[in-house]
């Protein structure tokens, strides 16, 4: 099977007056489809880095990359754009919709500005399903003040899915949201990789990782960890577990809010 991505002896130096920074350091890394991928390490690390080259936002100063077997590394400007409107989809940590612009208007965005966009017909039923994928179908015509974090976060996702992308690269999805909406998220992410959609997510957080299938672990701008999550956490359960656990919780503060009285 042929990766969605795949980097060969990938470096990235920046330099700063007279020194020279190696952000990231002959790192081989390769995602096949159907994976979900957490890229993990410090501040520093090297893994926005990475992240930055497999959007096709950065070049690598050496080696090569490879997105679903085109070398995006030797790609014009305006072939990079094209590469990352077609085959990418982004999702970030501080959602980036428009505030004056309804959901499914911020959805249209990625294939209005493209030079395949639809017809307009064709693409505000495309925006609107890809809404109903994350379960937003109802708030279609909302601005993004008239919604909560975690839906304005779908609203993200549903914005990266409609140009149906090879690869979905979410940067700190979570970082913005609290513990239940941040597993109502990755149950999202869950749902979309059983779909096939292959993932990468970079995340500081391990219990976030636990819901991926892999997990890297960048350190100094080198890959010192590159292994399975052993004991995936299922956020359908999870989220169940954690609702069952407030729903207890405000119970048992209802009788003090009462005087003592159950």
């Amino acid at each position: 099977m042929e990766p969605v991505v795949r980097l060969e002896n990938f470096w990235k130096t920046y330099t700063s007056g007279e020194v020279a920074v190696h952000a990231v350091r002959g790192v081989d890394f390769a995602v096949f489809p159907g994976e979900m991928v957490a890229v993990m390490g410090a501040s520093g690390s090297g893994k926005s880095t990475m992240m930055n080259t497999l959007g096709c936002l950065d070049r690598p100063t050496k080696g090569r990359y490879f997105l679903d077997g085109i070398d995006v590394s030797r790609l014009s400007r305006d072939q990079l754009s094209d590469v990352r409107n077609r085959r990418l989809g982004f999702v970030f940590q501080g959602f980036h919709l428009l505030k004056r612009t309804s959901a499914v208007k911020n959805v249209e965005l990625p294939l209005l500005y493209s030079p395949h966009c639809p017809p307009r017909a064709e693409l505000r039923r495309r925006a609107l399903a890809a809404l109903e994928r994350v379960g937003l179908a109802g708030r279609a015509n909302h601005l993004p003040n008239q919604l909560s974090g975690g839906q304005q976060q779908r609203v993200a996702i549903a914005r990266a899915l409609i140009n149906e992308p090879k690869l979905l690269l979410a940067d700190e999805p979570t970082g913005n949201l609290d513990t239940a909406t941040s597993i109502e998220i990755m149950a999202i992410f869950q749902a979309l990789n059983d779909e096939g959609k292959t993932i990468v997510m970079v995340t500081h957080e391990l219990d976030i990782a636990q819901y991926c299938k892999r997990m890297v672990v960048m350190r100094d701008g080198r890959l010192v960890g590159d292994k399975p999550v052993e004991h995936r956490l299922s956020a359908t359960e999870e989220l169940a577990r954690t609702r069952r656990e407030m729903a207890a919780a405000n119970l048992a503060d209802r009788p003090a809010e009462n005087g003592g009285t159950p």
